[in-house]
C-alpha cells in the first residue's frame, strides 16, 4: 500500500471550517497520480498507447478534516480485471490512524490510438503487483 503525507492549504478550508468535500476528492487524485507514476501506471501520453481512465468513483466521508489535521492518502490496487482494477484508498488522520474518508475508483484500460478499452497488459500488472509486494508502506 503506498502512502501520501498531505500538507493543507489555508485555501482547502471552506466557511464551514473544515476542508471541503471537492478537495477531498483532489486529494484522492494526487494519491492516484502519485501511486501510478512510482509503481508503473502508465499516465502521460509520452508512456505509449496504453493508459487508464476513470469509469466510476464511490466516496464514504466519515470525519471532518479540519486546519492543521495531520493527514495521508493511501492508495493500492485491490482487484484486476481483463480490462479494467479497482483502486482503494483513504484518508487518514495520522494522529489517530482514523479514516476520514475512504474511495473506490473502478479504472479501465485504453488505447489511445483507438479510443476504446484495452486490455492491461500483463507487465503493467506484474510492475504494479511487485511495487506493491516491496513497497515500505505495505501493510494491507
Amino acid at each position: 500500500m503506498h502512502t501520501l503525507p498531505l500538507q493543507l492549504r489555508f485555501n482547502d478550508i471552506d466557511m464551514m471550517g473544515h476542508v471541503n468535500n471537492a478537495v477531498i476528492m483532489e486529494f484522492f487524485d494526487l494519491g492516484k497520480s502519485t501511486y501510478f507514476a512510482e509503481s508503473g501506471i502508465p499516465v502521460r501520453p509520452d508512456e505509449g498507447d496504453f493508459c487508464v481512465v476513470i469509469v466510476h468513483v464511490e466516496v464514504d466521508f466519515f470525519s471532518q478534516i479540519h486546519w492543521q489535521d495531520h493527514i495521508a492518502v493511501t492508495t493500492h490496487v485491490s482487484n484486476w480485471g481483463h480490462k479494467s482494477l479497482r483502486v482503494k484508498q483513504q484518508i487518514i488522520n495520522t494522529d489517530t490512524q482514523q479514516p476520514c474518508a475512504t474511495c473506490t475508483t473502478v479504472m479501465s484500460g485504453y488505447s489511445r490510438k483507438s479510443g476504446k478499452s484495452a486490455e492491461i497488459p500483463e507487465d503493467v500488472k506484474q510492475r504494479v503487483m511487485e511495487y506493491d509486494s516491496h513497497s515500505s508502506n505495505a501493510n494491507d
